[in-house]
């Protein structure tokens, strides 16, 4: 459908010059799911602790688990801009556990198979992982490394035809449930730094390989998070993915994509987070009027809808950069920090203007608040991602 202004060129789109008709349809089609099939039920599965495989099952049904993969896989060969659909329309879904849940097995963990997977191992592996028949972690994060990858220290020494893994991996989101788990281990001990990591595709049951406790946590609770643990764990070595010595790579390239889609999930929580909370305050009354009537409470919310906006369109100039092939390490560790940042803001005030009720369990909003107090910690914490930044101003 093409709109256009008096001078007969293509209207931009109201969501902006980054989407596309397909764009748009994709869009629509993953918020109607949510509506439909996420919010009614997704309570029950906080008490779970888990989300369904029949949930994420559907979605690789409707094409939602593998928009940037190649249709030769059954994906739709999208792009960067799809992504961040696909997290920020996540986000509003209110169930932050679901949302990552679904956001690490589309653009955290099946990207390693994607961008380094031989032939072989993406006719094995891809099309399952597309059609959600099964799922996917990253394990990379260990007790004493996180953001410094460098300083991971599970092994992975060669062993005629195998290699043979030992170490510990921690705070593994899809760790308790997941098929297929895409694990960083050192390979040569023998240099130092970023050299000498190696990328395993590790099945489950694989003798060797266990989870070593489930992990609870303040929030993200239909959400599985888990301690890994592998013991004399041999994997075949048919099972390296890309290069030996070369995991490092894998890792940072696909850190650009995780932090764009967790600084878009933090915007589609944000506005989810606002309308809700304009809801309560256009209803609620306190002194015989509507909280809304009160200036400083109207105000509050005006800027913080102004910085969430501006926010938003810092995440899809970003996605569309790096959708272009262009450098943007800069731009999208500034998405991580500040929407990390903002997404707590912008939680602390809704939760504020709820009052009482804001602190209850049965509130949408308490969820949220608790949900939302990770995102500037996982996936690289805001500190670090001002490091980023700083070492790129001024070149």
């Amino acid at each position: 459908m093409d709109i256009r202004d008096s001078h007969d060129q293509p209207a931009i789109s109201a969501d902006g010059p980054y989407f596309r008709e397909e764009h748009q349809m994709f869009r629509d089609q993953l918020r109607r799911f949510v509506d439909e099939e996420i919010k009614p039920n997704a309570e029950a599965w906080e008490s779970d602790g888990l989300t369904p495989r029949s949930v994420l099952r559907r979605m690789g049904e409707l094409g939602f688990l593998g928009i940037r993969y190649g249709e030769t896989y059954g994906g739709s060969a999208m792009d960067t801009v799809a992504s961040a659909i696909l997290a920020e329309e996540l986000g509003k879904s209110t169930f932050g556990g679901f949302a990552i849940t679904v956001l690490v097995h589309t653009d955290m963990a099946s990207p390693h198979l994607h961008n380094f997977g031989t032939e072989a191992q993406l006719q094995r592996w891809m099309p399952d992982l597309i059609a959600g028949r099964k799922i996917c972690a990253v394990a990379v994060t260990e007790p004493d490394a996180g953001s410094d990858v460098a300083s991971i220290r599970t092994s992975a020494k060669r062993d005629g035809d195998d290699f043979v893994l030992n170490g510990t991996k921690m705070f593994i989101t899809n760790g308790v449930h997941a098929d297929l788990y895409f694990v960083a281990a050192k390979t040569d001990f023998s240099v130092k730094g970023t050299r000498g990591i190696s990328i395993f595709a590790v099945e489950k049951g694989t003798p060797g390989f266990s989870v070593g406790r489930a992990l609870k946590k303040q929030g993200w609770l239909s959400s599985d998070t888990a301690e890994l643990i592998f013991e004399d764990c041999r994997v075949p070595a048919a099972n390296l993915l890309g290069a030996e010595n070369r995991g490092f790579y894998s890792i940072m390239r696909n850190f650009q994509n995780e932090r764009l889609v967790l600084g878009a999930q933090c915007i589609g929580e944000c506005q989810a987070a606002i309308a809700l909370t304009l809801d309560w305050v256009t209803q609620r009354k306190a002194f015989g009027a509507p909280l809304w009537e009160k200036q400083a409470i109207r105000q509050r919310l005006a800027m913080l809808s102004a910085r969430v906006e501006a926010a938003r369109q810092l995440v899809y100039h970003s996605a569309w950069l790096d959708a272009q092939g262009r450098d943007c390490v800069k731009e999208v560790s500034m998405v991580k920090a500040l929407c990390g940042e903002l997404v707590n803001d912008v939680m602390y005030d809704c939760q504020q203007f709820h009052g009482g009720m804001g602190y209850l369990r049965e509130s949408t909003i308490e969820r949220m608040v608790r949900d939302a107090r990770v995102q500037s910690i996982g996936g690289g914490a805001t500190e670090v991602m001002l490091e980023e930044i700083a070492k790129r101003m001024g070149k």
